[in-house]
């Protein structure tokens, strides 16, 4: 019960305060004048302006809130160095039965103990004042008593509070003494150019009492896409620059490591993994068309809107011999340099495509002979056929017949087909997804297709009665694809609705300049969050081998259990995967995939500190102290007092409560104020009248 004086004016106070003036004006006059009763007429207007404000007894009907104290408990990773998870644990056990001892039926004090979860979903570290500021938002300021945080002072939000209602108390589990070596990666190249060299920027770091003074090298071990590690050396508080060679498109995994020194906290910090994408600078494309025709405008087009291919493109009207009187100021001024191109710089083209070349010998049998040893150490050719190339005009009669994959028949079919995928052109990267297998597709016709007996190689799509019609294959080191007809720009015409045309033609290119994304039998892995999704990419019913897989630091590989995700590909995916470089394989197909950031924040700077959250303590009055120490004893203290002590900590007796019942009693009703009144000036009329 609490008992307190209010009002309830009748009147404005304004007003009520003008009333009062007027009654003070006219008792000082009354005074003036001599009147004996003025000191009888004040009393009364004194009493009619205190009815008019309205005094009442207010009792409030109270009832006490208990007060809350919060146990910030850290989980973070770091937390599991040394024995700090012990102490945490040991702490928050005795803390709360302390908490209990101090909580009373007169004043209940409740614990509320709040967990910093470990960063799962990015790399922002140890959210521990984020975890406090959220938990106290649920209680009323009144009510809080105080904060103990078990932790081990690596914060990562210590700008989240900067103030708080109660006293915040520091405990820091681990060693005051520790050391350790931080490897950083400070720049990383996201992509870099296939054949060039990226450059990575790492820092080594010494922390605590450290053995290793600054400016000294240290040994180091550097990776490539989980090779054989070779040796570097690193500077002690500097930036050291590393060069790395890009030797393939798509991802390039490094590791850099730092072998664990003696003494040493933790070598979870003494490695970074990050990953640079490799891509093709400029692909040089040679485009030999043997005749003018409505595709040759079909492959310029298609090659020039990709900004990433330089294309050069000749059209060979007639043979040199030929000689029809066409005045020279009406001829080409560039003559075609065929020495210059297919013996001197033929090994600077990335493909050669011969879009209805006919063999007129302005290629001579032994640039063609060049060409196909081009072809056999890595190169690649495309050949879109016409009729020529059935006839005696066919480069299947020249030296490049002995890497292409089929051979003409001298029959050449001029009657409407549809272009179909096959069931292995189902599975085949280039060809996947462009049409329905085994059921005719919804694009239109084309017109011609040349016979062909094949020798090697997929034969991805097929057309009149299931004759070859793309055919892809590996030639030596080379790549070789022939495409039985040259009415794919029928497609580009909208000709009975057209088709995939440009994705055809795009794709079966770069899979000739090995774009990894298309390779036929390969092996991926990639990354999201903390989940690997392996993908294994084939051309068989089922992979031929067993992916396996190797995690981070261990010793011996797993089997992956690969389920079916679409033709030609089988997937497999590893929940919760730890942080690090895993490495899978089957037979001599690998991949690598880097699991986790590439400089954990949890990691920075791992060595125990009370540094951290040194501001927030003092502001709140509270105090800081080591867990390897004797735990200090808890106390309540009341609000504004000292709390903290040499072997104690001090939590606020908070008095909150909330109003259940309230009574008003009036002091002074109107009418007793007007019976006063009366009485009082009566009396002053009476004596002033005698």
């Amino acid at each position: 019960m609490a008992v307190s004086l209010s009002f309830a004016p009748l009147l404005p106070w304004l007003a009520i305060a003008v009333l009062g003036a007027v009654a003070a004006a006219f008792v000082v006059f009354a005074a003036w004048r001599g009147l004996v009763g003025w000191w009888l007429r004040a009393l009364g207007l004194a009493l009619l302006v205190l009815a008019l404000a309205g005094p009442q007894l207010r009792e409030e009907t109270r009832e006490g809130l208990e007060s809350v104290a919060y146990l910030v408990v850290d989980r973070s990773e770091s937390t599991g160095l040394e024995d700090r998870a012990s102490q945490i644990a040991e702490a928050e056990a005795a803390i709360s039965e302390a908490v209990r001892s101090l909580s009373t039926p007169e004043a209940p004090l409740r614990l509320e103990v709040v967990e910093a979860a470990p960063d799962e979903d990015g790399n922002r570290g140890t959210q521990l004042l984020t975890s406090l500021d959220e938990a106290q938002a649920r209680t009323a300021p009144e009510q809080i008593a105080g904060a103990i945080l078990l932790t081990d002072g690596q914060v990562h939000d210590a700008d989240r509070l900067t103030e708080f209602p109660a006293p915040v108390h520091a405990l820091i589990a681990g060693r005051e003494d520790g050391f350790d070596v931080a490897l950083r990666l400070e720049t990383a190249p996201g992509f870099g150019i296939v054949g060039g060299v990226v450059r990575f920027s790492v820092t080594v770091t010494a922390l605590g009492t450290s053995p290793v003074p600054l400016g000294q090298k240290i040994p180091a071990l550097l990776a490539v896409d989980g090779g054989a590690s070779r040796p570097i050396v690193l500077d002690i508080g500097g930036e050291t620059e590393i060069p790395v060679e890009i030797t393939h498109g798509g991802p390039t995994v490094v590791d850099i490591r730092v072998p664990l020194l003696e003494g040493e906290l933790t070598e979870r910090n003494n490695r970074v993994v990050a990953e640079v994408n490799g891509v093709r600078d400029r692909l040089r494309v040679l485009l030999v068309s043997g005749e003018p025709h409505p595709g040759g405008r079909t492959w310029r087009d298609l090659l020039k809107s990709d900004p990433a291919v330089d294309l050069i493109h000749f059209t060979i009207l007639r043979p040199p011999a030929k000689q029809d009187g066409t005045p020279v100021s009406e001829l080409s001024l560039i003559a075609f340099p065929t020495r210059e191109l297919f013996l001197e710089k033929i090994n600077g083209f990335d493909l050669i495509i011969f879009d209805r070349y006919r063999y007129r010998r302005v290629l001579q049998p032994a640039y063609l002979a060049n060409i196909a040893k081009y072809v056999r150490e890595g190169g690649a050719i495309f050949l879109a056929s016409g009729p020529a190339f059935a006839g005696a005009e066919s480069l299947a009669r020249t030296p490049l017949a002995g890497v292409l994959p089929a051979s003409p028949t001298l029959e050449v079919l001029e009657q409407p087909f549809l272009p179909r995928i096959t069931e292995l052109g189902g599975r085949h990267p280039v060809t996947a997804g462009l049409g329905r297998v085994g059921a005719d597709p919804d694009w239109g016709r084309w017109l011609r297709q040349v016979v062909v007996d094949k020798r090697s190689g997929n034969v991805v799509m097929e057309g009149v009665d299931g004759n070859p019609l793309l055919i892809l294959d590996r030639v030596g080191g080379g790549r070789v694809a022939l495409l039985a007809s040259d009415h794919a720009w029928l497609w580009t015409r909208g000709y009975e609705g057209g088709g995939p045309q440009a994705d055809l033609l795009r794709r079966t290119a770069h899979w000739l300049m090995r774009e990894p994304e298309l390779e036929e039998e390969a092996l991926f892995a990639a990354v999201e969050g903390n989940r690997v999704i392996v993908e294994r990419r084939t051309l068989a019913d089922e992979p031929a081998g067993v992916v396996l897989a190797r995690p981070p630091e261990a010793e011996e590989e797993r089997e992956l259990e690969l389920t079916a995700a679409g033709p030609g590909r089988f997937r497999a995916v590893i929940e919760d995967a730890e942080e690090g470089l895993w490495r899978f394989r089957d037979g001599d197909t690998t991949a690598v995939a880097a699991v986790g950031p590439p400089s954990p924040k949890e990691y920075e700077a791992p060595l125990a500190t009370d540094r951290v959250l040194a501001a927030l303590v003092d502001v709140s009055g509270g105090r800081s102290g080591w867990l390897s120490d004797p735990l200090p004893q808890l106390r309540m203290v009341s609000e504004g007092r000292r709390a903290h002590g040499r072997s104690w900590l001090g939590l606020e007796q908070r008095e909150a409560f909330k109003v259940t019942g309230i009574s008003l009693t009036p002091l002074l009703p109107a009418w007793l104020a007007a019976l006063a009144t009366s009485l009082l000036f009566l009396a002053a009329w009476r004596i002033e009248g005698r």
